[in-house]
């Protein structure tokens, strides 16, 4: 809910490490903020946020939520847009039921997740449910193109501190394993729709006898709208996931499966269902019935099986024969070796675009059962993106590990406008029910796209509109000019999608007399080329689509930076707003873990740090609000300042966490401020904080230091208590008397 109804800039409310980490930087904005009347106001997208916004009859009038990402979704079309985005929850079913057990739990009077709806109130309350999961968040705040690259400043910090890498040897047995047919690359087929086509169209099943559903009604599609189907067949994928298995088997490395079930929210579950179906497969075959009996699904993981064995009245036997399996299986790739929490346990616990990159930063090495590190067999079963993966890896074993002091950086232009699609996190995924064939019939009675499929097959549809095709080309001749950088268009001209992107994009680059500063590669080719262009020193800008952009705005940071969290994401909103996205959460749980058992928060504000300033700035260009300039560049002065100084957190619990870098950036700011010459009641204002915040460093810091290594409760996981957390993270008396 907004804290003010015409604030300036809008802070997310948002989940685990960022959301408590704002508990102790927003009172600071605010405070910095008020002195230059520039009011900062707040809007929760928090997967507990959502859920209670989702189900207002339930609930009492204290209880309920306004529908604030709806209200933002309607802002980011306003040329008034100024939102400093933080990373929120992508739920995967088990988050999602944990949510909704936690909010029960704390006395919110929610249904329970139905997982197979029998009524038609259990059939609404999952379709209700269903639009909170995955990536639920980002297609409707994201209605401009994105533009993520590495800050100067941050850039600067990490060549002259360089993070740890490991070391890649050429005789390295990790590998990238994908399906060689028959998945979603293989069987793509893409159309962009003319006048005539345009209008509502619908999805429909056609089963052997004839018979027809319709699996989509109503479907509009404009004109201009690139329109792609495939599907993956459910066959092929078995038959390769238990080849992979014996093959890891073979050759003595782990097992292990890439995924995003929470961006792909549902496909993704599909596939990684049926990895945990052919890993467990001995036990399917022999207990399927009874296990089908205890409600068991493989789409929530391993760790949801095991669970569910253990209320069967022959839960011993189930589970010594999956011991006896164990033994024959290769290794498994381990999320967390000491819990015996494996790579097949929860869909969410592996997140490929975050996962691949630390394997491939630790030199292609995983942790086993045992905590020992070893070669893994990396299995993408779609080819789509797999070969990213492949030639990074074949990259280092040809040239051993990139080198941080010295790589360039590879900055990217994304097409994301409008729910930009490429990948099954929208409506229009299914699984099929039987043999048959899946088509798109459209509003003139054309059939587009067609396809024969089996039972268990994964069909799905995605679309990309024109305008956000032709800004996306726009911006990336926008970057290209003002950096000189190599530019690549990473498109496969063998892929039936980006075949259709290009009819865009030639003529677009050849209009506009700019076609010879553009290259145009698949993604094999164009990685090779990018890691070769950044070895050298150089920088490289890689203009992608909306899966590509998700995962290379991680892959090359971690391995350029140390980390995603510090990347600069601007989306410049295509009605002339400013969404500024603050980084990647994937390792966000472990923070929250961390605080809880010891009251030490390791999450770095960097991104939020990086995204204040351009914030600021922005507000100042498009208000012509000078003060908010000033605030901007003394928010860039403080970043600049956390950096050389070391003022980031630490891992460790005892040293400096989350809480102390934010006193250091208040500090820097406040001095920042005091010293500029361009607005003087600004530097009248806060030279007496800057004086005290400096008078007063001892006191504060110790009493950050005095709250740790004791557990910390915050009342909540999804949902903490907003006066717990506070009072956790603003753990410093006096530095809040400053502040205030």
């Amino acid at each position: 809910m907004a804290d003010q109804s015409n604030p300036d800039i809008i802070y997310t409310i948002v989940d685990e490490a960022p959301e408590l980490a704002s508990a102790s930087l927003l009172p600071i904005i605010r405070s910095f903020a008020s002195a230059a009347d520039i009011a900062i106001g707040t809007k929760d997208i928090s997967l507990a946020g959502r859920i209670i916004a989702t189900f207002p009859e339930k609930l009492t009038a204290e209880q309920r939520q306004s529908d604030d990402l709806a209200e933002l979704g309607e802002l980011v079309k306003t040329p008034d847009a100024n939102v400093i985005k933080l990373p929120n929850v992508s739920a995967s079913v088990p988050q999602l039921v944990a949510a909704i057990a936690e909010l029960q739990a704390q006395g919110y009077d929610l249904p329970a997740y139905p997982e197979e709806p029998k009524t038609d109130e259990e059939k609404n309350i999952r379709a209700r449910y269903d639009s909170i999961k995955g990536s639920a968040v980002n297609p409707v705040l994201r209605e401009g193109n994105s533009d993520r690259r590495a800050a100067k400043a941050v850039k600067n910090f990490a060549q002259k501190n360089p993070h740890s890498m490991g070391a890649w040897v050429k005789d390295s047995k990790t590998h990238v394993s994908s399906m060689s047919g028959d998945d979603f690359y293989a069987n793509e087929k893409s159309a962009t729709i003319t006048a005539a086509q345009a209008g509502k169209a619908k999805i429909e099943f056609v089963a052997k006898d004839g018979s027809v559903s319709v699996l989509k009604d109503g479907w509009d599609l404009t004109e201009g709208t690139v329109t792609d189907a495939t599907f993956m067949s459910a066959k092929a994928l078995s038959a390769f996931l238990a080849d992979e298995i014996e093959k890891t088997k073979q050759d003595g490395i782990m097992f292990s499966l890439h995924m995003k079930a929470t961006m792909m929210k549902v496909s993704d579950p599909i596939i990684f269902g049926y990895a945990v179906k052919a890993w467990m497969a001995p036990i399917f075959e022999k207990y399927g019935e009874a296990l089908a009996a205890a409600g068991v699904s493989a789409n929530s993981g391993m760790g949801d099986v095991l669970k569910r064995i253990d209320g069967m009245p022959n839960a011993a036997e189930i589970k010594a024969d999956i011991a006896a399996l164990d033994a024959e299986r290769p290794a498994i790739y381990m999320v967390d070796s000491d819990k015996g929490i494996t790579n097949l346990h929860v869909p969410s616990d592996v997140i490929i675009d975050a996962s691949m990159p630390a394997l491939i930063r630790a030199g292609g090495k995983g942790w086993d059962a045992n905590g020992t590190k070893g070669d893994v067999n990396c299995v993408i079963p779609d080819n789509c993106y797999a070969t990213v993966y492949d030639e990074t890896i074949k990259f280092f074993k040809e040239n051993g590990a990139l080198n941080p002091a010295t790589a360039g950086a590879v900055a990217n232009v994304g097409l994301m406008a409008q729910k930009a699609e490429e990948y099954g996190s929208h409506p229009t995924t299914f699984e099929v029910p039987a043999d048959g064939s899946i088509r798109i019939v459209l509003a003139n009675g054309e059939i587009l796209h067609e396809h024969a499929v089996e039972g268990g097959d994964i069909w799905r549809a995605c679309t990309v509109k024109k305008a956000p095709i032709e800004n996306w080309i726009q911006l990336a001749m926008d970057r290209q000019r003002l950096t000189g950088s190599e530019s690549i268009f990473w498109l496969d001209a063998n892929r039936a999608h980006d075949a259709e992107l290009l009819k865009f994009v030639v003529p677009a680059l050849e209009a506009a007399g700019v076609a010879d500063k553009f290259q145009i590669m698949a993604p094999r080719e164009a990685t090779r080329q990018s890691f070769e262009t950044i070895t050298a020193g150089k920088d490289s800008i890689a203009i992608t689509g909306n899966v590509l952009r998700d995962y290379l705005t991680d892959l090359f940071p971690i391995l350029e930076l140390g980390t995603s969290a510090k990347m600069l994401s601007i989306v410049k909103l295509m009605n002339g707003g400013g969404l500024f996205e603050t980084g990647a959460g994937g390792s966000a749980p472990k923070h929250v873990q961390q605080l809880v058992a010891e009251n030490h928060l390791r999450w770095d504000s960097m991104g939020e740090f990086c995204a204040l300033g351009e914030s600021f700035n922005f507000l100042a260009d498009s208000k012509g609000n000078k003060k908010a300039g000033v605030l901007g560049a003394a928010a860039e002065a403080a970043t600049q300042g956390v950096l050389d100084y070391n003022r980031s957190p630490s891992r460790k619990v005892g040293e400096p966490d989350n809480r102390d870098s934010h006193y250091w950036f208040a500090r820097y700011w406040a001095e920042a401020l005091a010293s500029q010459t361009e607005d003087a009641a600004l530097a009248a204002h806060f030279a007496p904080i800057a004086a005290s915040l400096a008078e007063k460093e001892a006191a504060i810091l110790a009493e950050f230091a005095a709250v740790q290594g004791a557990p910390a409760d915050i009342g909540g996981y999804y949902h903490p208590s907003i006066e717990k957390k506070a009072a956790v993270m603003r753990a410093s008396a006096t530095l809040n008397a400053i502040i205030g």
